[in-house]
């Protein structure tokens, strides 16, 4: 009697209970964005008899020349990130999609591996490479020629350069799958018209390709916006900042008492922006059906032979990877062996030790990796609870309006993470300091990291519940299992590969996060990229770049675990 009635509470129960869980996670995206709202308007701290509600936090902000400054040097900034990293992402996506280049996966592997690595240790290489004064290169320049700094990486030029090359690999994602899909029909006519293949790329290919570059430019540009790590390690020597390394400043000052309600105020620039790229970037989708190139007939994708510019095709893949990659992590290592930067010479290996690793803060570090190993098991784990939660809601429930929740889930990628963070940490410390005492405490990190990637993984999820017909639920609830148990028993089984595959991008994109975690850490809840960035602070550049040697050995085994299961899944396989 008790098990034919189970089926039926559990059927009962599933779409309440995945509402709930929607319109829980749906209230904490819209409180976390309205606290910063909020307080934007507050002068003084909420609870605080003498709080008032005015615009003087605006007031201060835009009457003050260095946020203007700020500003205009993140837009530079984000503009220089999106110029290197499309100059690099696209060539190689129509490489890979549109021709015959035989290292295909090789070039595959090496953009989604080359994502993962921590932009904060790509940046530290290439400081040690071509800062004016301890550069590598300026050394050699000033050493042998008596020449001044040759190059200044710390300069908005640099800065974005090096952003943009950390970037490529998510150009290259992006606009890779479109062209995939284009029909090469208009190339064919443009070559049969005496056009180069140059000519054709640059006037038929990438016109037809404007929807899908513009979606990435979007993309990109605001996450340059949005972007800490690598300003903080090569700008805040010589204080030049962006969005996010001011707003640290604010809320971290080392002089005054932190600036929330300016922070606050800050905060609800980038939320404009961000509205205002969504919409630029939904006028793109509205315009979208003039760039409709494949018909589903007659659709036969011809590859284009590179013949002998093959090898400039291995030549350019070769100088990128070299600069971006292999050169910054290589300097990394010599920087992390010596008493102080040099040149390499006879000299500098005979002082080359490991020192800097055995007088490391061990108990530090642990501490760190125990918060970050926690964060990022915990992180994917109740991400994707959540996403399929909103996937089914959206898909597979009739309730109204449930396109409102699909928005919801893509509001964290529209809106900079790091706005997330100042929303959490003034929600901690002003609104729920005593029912939820949760500031210093590896939740509160763990609430923001969640929020933060809901939006890839309902992406995820959704496309695979898309690919699941219903009608394999109604046959398992047919035959007596309940909605629940069709939808654990059926549908969850047959996105498994979807769904290790978003847990170990998210868990690996969680163990490399500094930009989230920088806002909220303290003592008790600091996380190992975050120790990188303590020691880089404070002047030790040597030990700090030991500690970040020491997190790319860790985060090592995690990469190579996601290149085999991605191999497996067909991801960087051609």
């Amino acid at each position: 009697m008790s098990l034919g009635a189970a089926p039926l509470r559990t059927r009962d129960l599933m779409p309440a209970g995945m509402l709930f869980a929607v319109c829980l996670f749906s209230a904490l995206v819209l409180i976390n964005l309205g606290v910063v709202i909020w307080l934007s308007f507050a002068s003084g701290s909420p609870g605080d008899p003498a709080l008032v509600y005015t615009t003087r936090n605006f007031t201060e902000v835009f009457t003050d020349a260095r946020t203007w400054r700020v500003l205009a040097d993140t837009f530079a900034f984000s503009a220089v990130t999106l110029i290197v990293s499309l100059a690099i992402g696209i060539p190689a996506a129509w490489l890979v999609e549109r021709t015959d280049f035989s290292g295909k996966t090789l070039l595959f592997t090496l953009m989604a591996v080359g994502l993962l690595i921590p932009g904060f240790a790509a940046a530290m290489g290439w400081l040690f490479m071509l800062h004016p004064r301890i550069g590598l290169i300026n050394q050699f320049f000033m050493q042998n020629f008596g020449a001044g700094p040759v190059f200044d990486i710390a300069s908005l030029a640099g800065l974005g350069w090096v952003q943009g090359l950390n970037l490529a690999p998510l150009a290259f994602i992006m606009t890779a799958a479109v062209f995939r899909s284009m029909d090469p029909t208009l190339e064919e006519a443009a070559q049969m018209h005496g056009a180069r293949p140059w000519t054709v790329f640059r006037r038929v290919t990438l016109p037809l390709a404007t929807p899908g570059v513009v979606a990435a430019s979007i993309y990109i540009f605001m996450t340059g916006f949005a972007a800490f790590d690598v300003p903080a390690i090569i700008g805040w020597g010589n204080r030049t900042f962006t969005f996010a390394t001011y707003l640290y400043l604010l809320l971290n000052p080392s002089d005054v008492l932190p600036r929330y309600g300016l922070a606050a105020a800050l905060s609800t620039i980038a939320m404009a922006i961000a509205a205002l790229m969504s919409w630029l970037y939904s006028g793109m989708n509205n315009r979208s059906q003039r760039y409709a190139v494949v018909t589903g007939k007659a659709y036969r994708p011809r590859l284009a032979r590179l013949g002998g510019r093959a090898w400039m095709a291995w030549l350019g893949i070769g100088l990128y990877f070299l600069l971006s990659k292999v050169m910054p992590i290589a300097l990394l290592v010599w920087s992390s062996l010596l008493p102080f930067f040099q040149l390499p010479s006879a000299r500098a290996l005979n002082a080359a030790s490991l020192r800097h690793y055995y007088d490391l803060p061990w108990d530090l570090m642990v501490r760190a990796l125990a918060n970050t190993t926690i964060l990022a098991v915990l992180t994917p784990t109740i991400v994707l609870a959540f996403a399929l939660a909103f996937s089914w809601v959206v898909l597979r429930s009739r309730v109204p309006w449930r396109g409102a929740f699909d928005f919801v889930a893509f509001l964290p990628h529209a809106v900079p993470s790091v706005v997330f963070g100042v929303g959490a940490l003034l929600l901690a410390l002003f609104v729920a300091p005593k029912t939820i005492p949760l500031y210093g405490t590896i939740w509160l990190l763990l609430i923001v990291f969640v929020v933060a990637r809901i939006s890839y993984a309902t992406r995820m999820t959704n496309a695979g519940l898309a690919q699941i017909h219903s009608d394999l639920e109604e046959s398992a609830q047919v035959s007596g299992a309940g909605s629940w148990t069709a939808f654990r028993r059926v549908s969850i089984p047959l996105m498994a590969p979807t769904l290790l595959y978003a847990w170990l991008w998210i868990a690996l994109l969680t163990f490399r996060e500094l930009t989230l975690a920088v806002v909220m850490t303290t003592s008790t809840n600091i996380t190992f990229p975050v120790v990188v960035w303590t020691m880089w602070l404070g002047g030790g550049l040597a030990p700090a770049s030991a500690v970040a040697v020491v997190m790319l050995g860790l985060m090592t085994p995690m990469i190579a675990l996601y290149w085999i299961f991605a191999r497996r899944r067909g991801v960087l396989a051609t």
